[in-house]
């Protein structure tokens, strides 16, 4: 089957790697009951990872046509004769409003239905979250028929709880295989030790029988404690040279283990004072205040610029200082001056956030920044803070367990009495007893 590369911005570009079948088209019909079979419209909406009905759907809508997909047989039609260059085109459309991402341009997106009733697209190569424009015919389609999600975040938990259980298990059968095996080996050595002690009885007393003591009993006694389960027997060289390697060895093996314990905790003690250093710091109002404002200050002229999400995570990644450093001066520079609806501002920018989330801890740095920016003298900020974590949760920019171990940590820490934390109470109650009631 002819493939072509998806989407008309690319097609000129041979290396382009997503491909989908080209579109061929069946007149079926006479009168009135002519109609368009489309009839390779499973593949080309397997290769645009979405239903088939909704492509079929959207050929209806824009021809003014009654359409229909039946899901047994697979077929496509389209009442009315229609040529495929103009199917074609219509087709290239749903790609750009439904498929791409329109950031990048990439493919390679998810259909998400907020909690609001509003059709996204999540970007898998950028992160970029596409806003569909709710005023298409399809988008009630879409709502009405929603596409099959992939497994959220609760379901991944769920599966990694059953998965250390089932570790455990293993674990537990494990170790009562190990008793057994343990219980074989003392029972065939008592059994072999005690003919062992007979043999020797007969030998010592009978007059004619002078074989050395060590002859053959001792033989069954090491065929006994050296064959394991296996059959394999091993030996010990008892030589002089042999118990001096041992003991080199041995040796070796004590100090390499010490120099590596004494440079990890060497490693974690200079790990500690730096963190120590730099909370000290911020609490101080010590830290070295003229980076911050260079950074915010570049931040707002790369902005300004009129960048995109995806190009300002590139920009972030190559601007000096730690990630947290970074992430400070970003909201500075997004949310400086918002007190009063702090969190639909969050809602809107969140792309922004979404660049600045590079690497592991990504979603530590971001509580805490937003947990010093809520503290600098802004009430109607912490008032809003709930709200702003819940946003933020709702879009996958964070997760249950960081937001519950951010806010612990801040209850056993220095700066407790802060408003933040009675504020954020409300949401972590309703993110526990969510929790529970998946488990039950």
């Amino acid at each position: 089957m002819a493939l072509q590369n998806i989407g008309t911005s690319n097609k000129d570009d041979a290396f382009y790697r997503y491909k989908m079948p080209k579109m061929l088209t069946k007149i079926e019909g006479r009168g009135n009951g002519i109609k368009t079979n489309v009839i390779n419209m499973v593949e080309i909406a397997k290769a645009l990872a979405r239903p088939p009905s909704y492509t079929t759907k959207y050929f209806g809508n824009e021809l003014g046509a009654q359409s229909k997909f039946d899901e047994k047989t697979g077929t496509s039609l389209v009442n009315g004769a229609h040529d495929t260059a103009k199917l074609a085109g219509l087709l290239d459309n749903f790609i750009k409003k439904y498929v791409q991402c329109y950031s990048c341009g990439n493919p390679e997106t998810e259909i998400i239905i907020t909690k609001t009733q509003m059709i996204t697209l999540k970007c898998a190569a950028c992160g970029f979250i596409s806003d569909v424009d709710m005023r298409d015919k399809l988008t009630t389609f879409i709502l009405k028929n929603p596409p099959e999600q992939k497994k959220s975040s609760k379901d991944k938990k769920a599966m990694r709880r059953a998965e250390k259980e089932r570790l455990k298990e293993g674990d537990a059968a494990d170790e009562e295989q190990k008793k057994l095996k343990k219980e074989v080996a003392k029972k065939k050595g008592s059994s072999a030790g005690s003919k062992g002690a007979s043999m020797k009885k007969k030998r010592h007393g009978s007059d004619e029988d002078h074989s050395p003591v060590h002859s053959q009993a001792d033989d069954e006694d090491q065929a006994a404690i050296g064959d394991d389960e296996d059959g394999i027997q091993w030996q010990t060289d008892t030589s002089l040279e042999a118990a001096r390697q041992r003991v080199q060895e041995q040796l070796s093996a004590v100090t390499a283990d010490m120099v590596m314990l004494s440079t990890h905790e060497e490693k974690q003690n200079s790990v500690k004072k730096s963190i120590e250093c730099e909370t000290n710091g911020k609490e101080n109002g010590t830290t070295d205040g003229k980076s911050h404002i260079r950074l915010v200050d570049e931040i707002k002229d790369y902005l300004k610029k009129g960048t995109s999400a995806s190009q300002l995570k590139s920009f972030l990644g190559a601007l000096g200082g730690s990630s947290q450093e970074v992430m400070d001066a970003l909201f500075a520079a997004l949310f400086e001056g918002v007190a009063k609806g702090f969190a639909k501002e969050v809602g809107k920018k969140k792309n922004y956030l979404v660049a600045a989330m590079q690497e592991d801890g990504s979603q530590m740095v971001l509580l805490r920044t937003i947990q010093s920016f809520c503290g600098k003298a802004r009430p109607e900020a912490v008032k809003e803070v709930a709200l702003v974590l819940k946003e933020l949760y709702d879009n996958d920019l964070l997760e249950e367990e960081f937001i519950v171990q951010w806010y612990q940590e801040g209850l056993g820490g220095g700066n407790k009495s802060s408003p933040i934390w009675k504020n954020v109470k409300p949401f972590i109650e309703w993110l526990q007893n969510a929790e529970s009631e998946t488990d039950e």
